[in-house]
């Protein structure tokens, strides 16, 4: 029996919504488990929270970072990363002080920027987008979503952006079109492998909240579960969609996120301009620490 540091903790929480639980193992190597090992562990937790973050120090960055969902790997999971730096830099003063930290995931070196002390967030910069040419069929998309074809917003594109995961975006007419919508796990979980996507994300711009720009869903059933309340990389790649079709202009706006009309889960947005042909998505959250103790693996 081996006795791991595990926490559970939900990433995107506001004082009214309960954000997305992440579990989180922390590690001295990410060679200390096998692939098999960190697959049994999300197994073993599925229903109790979306993934499994595995977080070592790193070798040319600060940390490195692993994630799993019940049915695979997760090439990037936003709302686990926010959970980890939220509560490595909440719980060590010597990282508190650092302006910026550094991580790698199997795919990218990201930038996590320290809001702590002053906003009690963190900001983690999204990898580069990759625009997909896929052609997507909006009769098809409101099949799978198991809507009527008039609840799909027709004037603006659906598009695939990847952010860290292939995303589906798809614009709906309304806030009580993106409420109502219920999908069929298995049904949507064969239209996204047959499309090759990771996730999708619906999105209006009627929102519940005064302070939000977008109202957000995003459903993972390739990850082994049907909904995913509050989404890092989905909104990151939501964020790019935004700028490939002039739909923002890169300052800092909140985007709401769930099918809960009056308790929506928050996640903010920001881009920065790398260059003159270049700009990055970031986006940030806080965190709520919810179970801290020892995982027992056999």
């Amino acid at each position: 029996m081996r006795t791991l540091r595990f926490k559970k903790i939900d990433a995107f929480a506001s004082k009214k919504s309960s954000g997305n639980p992440a579990a989180v193992v922390y590690l001295d190597s990410l060679e200390d488990l096998s692939d098999t090992e960190m697959g049994q562990i999300a197994k073993e937790l599925q229903g109790f929270v979306s993934e499994v973050g595995y977080v070592s120090p790193g070798t040319d960055t600060d940390f490195q970072l692993r994630y799993f969902s019940a049915e695979r790997e997760v090439a990037f999971c936003g709302h686990a990363t926010i959970a980890i730096l939220y509560d490595l830099i909440a719980n060590d003063k010597s990282i508190q002080a650092k302006a910026t930290l550094s991580i790698a995931t199997q795919n990218d070196l990201l930038t996590v920027e320290n809001h702590f002390i002053k906003d009690e967030c963190v900001y983690i910069s999204a990898p580069k987008p990759r625009f997909s040419t896929k052609t997507v069929n909006q009769t098809d998309v409101s099949s799978a979503l198991n809507c009527s074809a008039n609840m799909l917003q027709v004037s603006r594109p659906t598009q695939i952006v990847n952010a860290g995961l292939e995303t589906l975006v798809v614009p709906m007419a309304n806030l009580e079109a993106i409420l109502f919508t219920t999908p069929d796990l298995d049904t949507l979980k064969e239209f996204c492998v047959q499309l090759g996507v990771d996730i999708i994300i619906l999105y209006t711009d009627e929102t519940s909240t005064a302070e939000s720009s977008y109202r957000t869903r995003v459903f993972a059933p390739t990850f082994g579960y049907l909904e995913d309340p509050a989404t890092g990389s989905g909104n990151a790649a939501f964020g790019y969609y935004l700028l490939n079709n002039n739909m923002w202009n890169g300052e800092s706006i909140k985007i709401e996120q769930n099918g809960y009309i009056d308790k929506p889960n928050f996640v903010r947005l920001v881009s920065k301009k790398i260059d003159k042909d270049n700009i990055q998505v970031w986006f940030g959250g806080g965190a709520v620490l919810k179970i801290d103790g020892q995982y027992l693996l056999s």
